[in-house]
C-alpha cells in the first residue's frame, strides 16, 4: 500500500515536529494518516520499524536532492557549490537529515541502529528500511562518489583522484557548516574559495 505508507510516514514526520519521538503514539500516527492501526503495523511491524522507514525515506530524499544539485549548473564548481548549499540548507530545515549527517541524535529524535535488523516483513520497502542505514561516513562517500560520477568523463579534472579529492573537500566543508553554521550566503563563498585552486575546470558538459 504505497499511498498508505507515504501517508503514515508523513504523519510520523509531522508528529515528530510537535513532540519527542518517545511521545509519538502509533495510534495517533494511524489516525492522522486516516488508516487503521493494523495497517500501520502491517506496513512497519513496530514503532522501531516506523522509525527506520522514516530515517530511510529522509536519507533517500536528501540524496535525491544531491542529484538535483549536481545537475543544476553547467560549471563544475557551481555544481559542487550548489550541492554544498543543498546539504547545509536541508540539514538546517530537517532535524533527521542533520542527525544522519553528523551522527548527533537528540533525545527528541528516533535513533535506530545503523546496522541491519532481522526482518520478516512482506513489504519490500520495509525490508529495505530494515537493512543497514547510512552512517555519516557513508553519506560523505555517497555524495563524493555521486559528484565524481557526474563530473568525470566530461573534462572536469585532470585525474579521477584529483576530482575525488575536490569533491570530498566540498562535501566535508559543507558538513563543517552543518555543525557550525556560518552567516547567510557564506557556504557558497567558502566552497568556491576552497575550490578555486582545485583541479576542476570551469565548465563541464
Amino acid at each position: 500500500m504505497p499511498a498508505a505508507r507515504e501517508s503514515l510516514l508523513d504523519a510520523a514526520y509531522a508528529a515528530l515536529a510537535r513532540r519527542p519521538w518517545a511521545a509519538v503514539r502509533m495510534v495517533d500516527v494511524a489516525a492522522a494518516a486516516g488508516v487503521s492501526r493494523q495497517t500501520l503495523y502491517n506496513e512497519f511491524g513496530s514503532k522501531e520499524g516506523l522509525a527506520r522507514a522514516l530515517v530511510r525515506r529522509e536519507a533517500d530524499g536528501y540524496l535525491a536532492g544531491v542529484e538535483r544539485a549536481l545537475g543544476s549548473h553547467a560549471e563544475a564548481r557551481e555544481r559542487l557549490t550548489a550541492t554544498a548549499e543543498w546539504m547545509t540548507s536541508t540539514a538546517r530545515e530537517n532535524a533527521l537529515v542533520r542527525a544522519m549527517l553528523t551522527g548527533c541524535w537528540s533525545e527528541r529524535l528516533p535513533a535506530p541502529t545503523l546496522s541491519a535488523v532481522p526482518s520478516s516483513s512482506a513489504v519490500p520497502a520495509q525490508r529495505r528500511a530494515d537493512g543497514p542505514l547510512p552512517s555519516p561516513g557513508d553519506f560523505v562517500q555517497m555524495v563524493r562518489d555521486r559528484a565524481v560520477a557526474v563530473l568525470s568523463g566530461t573534462g572536469a579534472a585532470r585525474t579521477d583522484g584529483e576530482l575525488a579529492r575536490s569533491c570530498e573537500l566540498a562535501v566535508r566543508l559543507a558538513l563543517s557548516c552543518v555543525a557550525a553554521p556560518p552567516a547567510d550566503g557564506a557556504v557558497a563563498d567558502l566552497v568556491r574559495g576552497a575550490l578555486h585552486r582545485q583541479p576542476v575546470q570551469d565548465r563541464v558538459g
